[in-house]
């Protein structure tokens, strides 16, 4: 019987085998060939190459800088103009409701002045609502605002809104015979159209 514990190659040598053999160890790399070292004037050479690189990259910096500041600079009047426009557009109404308020005021005062019946209270709000108006009307015209100018006027899609027609033959067709409420300019651009009624040409009824 035999042993387990045996050596393997005299257990080949037994057999008549060959004992198997080690691998045999892979021959040494060949070292890597050393990199020739650059001259001066090649160092010199390439250190000039990068800084013009780096030169290029900050002229580009500078004329998009430059072109960012014109465009800044052109297009800063346009938004203080919106932001002027959209103020203004927020007054209109209080201005319409203060101006429908004067006017009322104004009607009533001399409707008691015909019947004799002035009284002093509406007087003092007459003068009050008249300050407060005469304020108003100075903001907007130191911010270059206009009133359009409408009854009377042929229609005019650009200035106006129309909201009705009124049958007549006193006015040519198309005419501004009645003015709902004001329209603006500002700078030479509409802020608010104005609401009118328009003349239109009477409908002759058939005759039984």
């Amino acid at each position: 019987m035999s042993n387990p514990k045996a050596n393997p190659k005299e257990s080949c040598a037994e057999q008549g085998e060959q004992p198997p053999q080690a691998p045999e160890a892979a021959p040494p790399a060949s070292a890597a060939p050393a990199k020739p070292e650059e001259s001066p004037e090649a160092r010199l050479k390439a250190q000039e190459e990068e800084n013009a690189g780096i030169f290029d990259q900050l002229l580009r910096l500078k004329a998009e800088f430059e072109n960012y500041r014109k465009r800044m600079d052109r297009d800063k009047p346009q938004w203080e103009r919106h932001g002027r426009a959209q103020l203004l557009s927020k007054l209109l109404p209080l201005y319409d409701v203060l101006l429908s308020a004067h006017d009322q005021v104004v009607r009533r005062g001399e409707a008691l002045g015909k019947a004799g019946e002035g009284s002093q209270d509406v007087a003092e709000l007459m003068r009050g609502l008249e300050m407060i108006f005469k304020e108003f009307t100075k903001l907007f015209e130191s911010e270059g605002v206009q009133v359009i100018e409408s009854v009377g006027k042929p229609y005019d899609f650009n200035l106006h809104e129309v909201v009705g027609r009124v049958e007549t033959d006193e006015k040519p067709e198309d005419v501004v015979v009645e003015e709902i409420a004001r329209g603006y300019i500002f700078e030479g651009k509409v802020l608010r159209p104005a609401q009118v009624r328009v003349a239109a040409a009477k409908i002759l009824e058939d005759k039984k």
